[in-house]
């Protein structure tokens, strides 16, 4: 999904000349006269290795809702709501007129990443205005002058983060006819072949009350209700000590392999003896890895209390595993072929969930809330101040925070925002990644 970036700014800060930098043609018409542009105007921009869409928008004036110069302003603040980044366009050489003040806190409010641009600071002229422009509490300010192309690397440098990485990006389109990869693993004798026989209805895997049986990851093509599923079978996973023979070693290193190229991992545990310190650190695995995962106890035909068991493992299930909480735990018997479909169900709920993309406006909008609950620590007198959050990828969804001093964050404090957004936008389960970013100062040359 491409990103939307709106200019938005007083009269006559150079918003269209920008503008048409950022398409490389001359699409908006440029005059010295402000309040040229009136209509929202669109465009698709390219910097660096960077496309995004562009949106012009007339300078932000004060006035009545019915005034021409109202209605302006209703398209700019219609501009606002659309976009995922905007850039707030103040002139460098005049410095921040009392006109830039009541616009720059109309952006902040909006809760969308603002990036501020000391624009017309050609050949260093301006940098006064440029430093002026701190004041406005919007961030560090890029100086540029969009009519010369100058500082356009450094817009590069503060655009980058709101997109996601082209080295990081994976395949997100959720194709219907793309089988979805989904990986049984567990310990030795959990029962995972005998769970997938019955799966795919027949004895296609060898089965035994021998443990480690399983040797090579086998990968079978399968359907459930008309969807596609390519099955994992792997080998069981002991203590890495008690792993000696070479030929287990390279099953335990095709187990791994599997694990990673699944989207979404079952974690087989045999019921009669759950929640060994191996199963936790099979999850722990998997969590690491970043893939949707599932919690099977199998065997379950040969529990009791049945009723009473199932309560007492969820309620472990969140004790001992906080960095997955509220991943589905399902029972089931593959030998009695019992709980396949809750199973699938709950396979094809986590991996919705691991696909999840939240938008910058609703991420900001919690985040506001988080932080005025539990404000960041302060350090050595400096309260850390955290600006504003972005989703950048998914498949596992993984959000960029922006802020101040967050070296200084501590680890408590970033499980408390992944808890919370784990809450707040039902992602039962689903590794989450927060990487914490601090901008920088483009005037600190002992910096660079």
């Amino acid at each position: 999904m491409t990103a939307t970036v709106a200019i938005v700014g007083r009269p006559n800060v150079g918003k269209s000349t920008l503008f048409n930098r950022l398409v490389g043609k001359k699409l908006a018409l440029v005059d010295d006269r402000p309040g040229v542009t009136r209509d929202r105007r669109e465009g698709e921009a390219r910097l660096g290795d960077l496309e995004f869409r562009i949106i012009d928008t007339a300078g932000l004036e004060e006035a009545t809702e019915e005034s021409l110069l109202g209605r302006m302003r209703a398209q700019t603040e219609a501009a606002i709501t659309d976009a995922d980044v905007i850039l707030f366009v103040v002139d460098a050489r005049a410095g921040i007129l009392p006109a830039d003040r009541p616009f720059a806190e109309m952006v902040r409010r909006s809760g969308k990443p603002v990036i501020l641009i000391a624009n017309k600071a050609e050949g260093g002229a301006g940098m006064a205005g440029a430093y002026d422009a701190f004041s406005l509490g919007l961030g560090d300010p890029v100086p540029l002058s969009a009519e010369h192309g100058e500082g356009m690397a450094d817009l590069f440098e503060a655009l980058m983060p709101h997109f996601p990485d082209p080295n990081e990006m994976e395949d997100e389109e959720d194709d219907p006819n793309k089988p979805l990869q989904v990986a049984i693993v567990g310990r030795p004798n959990a029962g995972k072949s005998t769970l997938i026989n019955r799966m795919v209805g027949e004895e296609r895997l060898l089965t035994g009350p021998e443990a480690g049986i399983t040797r090579d990851s086998i990968s079978l093509d399968w359907e459930w209700r008309g969807r596609p599923i390519k099955l994992f079978d792997t080998a069981g996973l002991r203590k890495r000590a008690r792993v000696e023979d070479k030929l287990e070693k390279l099953s335990v290193a095709d187990a791994l392999r599997a694990v990673r190229f699944a989207e979404v991992v079952v974690v087989l545990l045999d019921a009669t003896i759950p929640f060994e310190k191996q199963d936790l650190s099979i999850v722990d695995l998997v969590e690491q890895e970043g893939r949707a995962l599932v919690i099977g106890l199998n065997k379950w035909d040969l529990v009791a209390d049945q009723q009473g068991l199932l309560k007492d493992l969820k309620e472990k299930a969140t004790r001992l595993l906080p960095q997955v909480r509220g991943a589905p735990v399902v029972p089931l018997s593959g030998l009695a072929g019992s709980g396949i479909d809750p199973l699938m169900k709950a396979v094809f709920h986590v991996y919705e969930k691991w696909n999840t993309r939240i938008s910058t406006a609703k991420l900001n909008q919690w985040l506001s809330e988080a932080l005025e609950a539990n404000p960041p620590p302060a350090v050595s007198g400096r309260r850390i101040k955290i600006r504003y959050m972005t989703q950048v990828k998914s498949r596992p969804p993984h959000f960029a925070v922006f802020g101040n001093q967050l070296d200084a964050l501590p680890k408590s404090y970033t499980r408390y925002l992944v808890n919370g957004l784990r809450e707040a936008f039902d992602l039962p389960g689903t590794p989450i990644r927060v990487s914490l970013r601090m901008g920088q100062n483009p005037f600190d040359k002992e910096r660079r």
